[in-house]
C-alpha cells in the first residue's frame, strides 16, 4: 500500500508518535508499505519555521534528513498533481492541503490525516 502523510502526521511521527492512532502508526511502521511526504509539506514547514509559527529542532535540513532516515520517499509536485488540483472543488482553502489531496488522488495513494476538511474530498483517507 502507498501512503501520503499529511504534514502534521509526518511531524507527529517524527516528534510525537503517541499522538498517532494505532491504525496510522501501524500503517507507517509496516515495512511492506510505501510512505511518502510531499514536497508541499516541506514547503509548508519551511514557511512556518521561518515565520516562527512552528519550531522543528534542526530546521528544514533536519526534516529532510528525518524523512530519509525513516525510509520515506519525498514526493515532488508533478504536473499531474496540479492538473488534478485544478479539478478540485473549493471545499477547503488551505493550498498545502489541497495539493496533498490532489497528489494523493493523482498517485492513487491513501492520505493519512486527521483533517476533517480533507475528508470532504473524494480521496481515500486513513486515520
Amino acid at each position: 500500500m502507498q501512503y501520503l502523510l499529511d504534514t502534521h502526521i509526518a511531524l507527529w511521527f517524527f516528534c510525537q508518535a503517541e499522538k498517532l492512532s494505532k491504525t496510522a502508526l501501524h500503517s507507517i511502521l509496516e515495512p511492506a508499505n510505501e510512505k511518502y511526504v510531499s514536497m508541499a509539506s516541506a514547503w509548508e514547514l519551511a514557511i512556518k519555521i521561518r515565520t516562527g509559527k512552528l519550531v522543528f529542532e534542526g530546521g528544514i535540513e533536519h526534516f529532510f534528513h528525518t524523512i530519509d532516515e525513516n525510509g520515506f520517499e519525498l514526493l515532488p509536485i508533478k504536473k499531474e498533481h496540479v492538473k488534478q488540483l485544478a479539478t478540485l472543488p473549493l471545499l477547503h482553502r488551505d493550498p498545502f492541503d489541497r495539493i496533498l489531496v490532489a497528489s494523493a488522488i493523482a498517485e492513487g495513494m491513501e492520505l493519512i490525516t486527521t483533517d476533517t476538511n480533507i475528508r470532504l474530498y473524494d480521496v481515500h483517507c486513513l486515520w
